[in-house]
């Protein structure tokens, strides 16, 4: 029974974390595409959604969108991996292996997670300071 609970409650966290990434991965891309997408259908520049001509997205900015949404799903991945690395912890009932095995996914998680902050700032540094 206490298996089972971990299960519905994990699977609850994985939608409910789930739910959020792709509202937040379109918000960020969806101009990016759809500029690029009237860009290619007609020559005179992009459009905005009300069909006005804008100024199309330069290569660094376009570089930073895709960017920022890969590392926000890396992000994402590692968040969800430190929240298996704690239920297999929690449910490894004392056995010298399984505790092992749920810290260093636990590890792996968190040097995930730090590796794509840093990398997230180091790719906005760099756009910023050489898109100037």
């Amino acid at each position: 029974m206490n298996k089972l609970k971990i299960a519905f409650i994990s699977a609850f966290a994985l939608v409910g974390v789930l739910s959020f990434m792709p509202n937040l991965a379109h918000a960020a891309a969806a101009d990016t595409i759809l500029n690029g997408a009237n860009q290619v259908s007609d020559n005179t520049g992009c459009k905005d959604d009300k069909g006005v001509t804008i100024p199309c997205p330069t290569l660094p900015e376009r570089a930073k969108t895709i960017t920022n949404v890969l590392l926000f799903a890396l992000g994402a991945i590692a968040v969800i991996m430190i929240i298996i690395g704690g239920i297999r912890y929690v449910i490894s009932g004392g056995d010298s292996s399984a505790v092992t095995a749920a810290k260093n996914t636990i590890l792996y998680a968190v040097i995930g997670l730090v590796v794509a902050v840093l990398a997230y700032a180091i790719v906005n540094f760099v756009i910023s300071s050489f898109g100037k």
